[in-house]
């Protein structure tokens, strides 16, 4: 797994620029930013999340594959 910090992203957004630097925007939850990775760069409370969610039927959703598909199709289509 390949780590990238906010800077490196190509785009018109990186915490680089002058006007991101001057809004002071603070992310609505912190701690959600602070999570734990182990030494291989995994997150293991999101693991665990996704597990469970497997295990139970919950995490492929009608609704999960339709945002997929207009994804996919938004790529494909240009």
């Amino acid at each position: 797994m390949i780590l990238h910090g906010a800077s490196c992203l190509e785009g018109p957004i990186t915490r680089q620029r002058t006007w991101w630097q001057e809004a002071n925007i603070e992310p609505v939850n912190p701690a959600a930013h602070q999570e734990e990775h182990n030494e291989e760069g995994i997150r293991p409370a999101l693991v665990a999340r996704v597990r469970k969610a497997i295990a139970e039927g919950t995490y492929d959703t009608p609704e999960k594959w339709e945002a997929a598909l207009d994804r996919l199709l938004d790529e494909v289509m240009g």
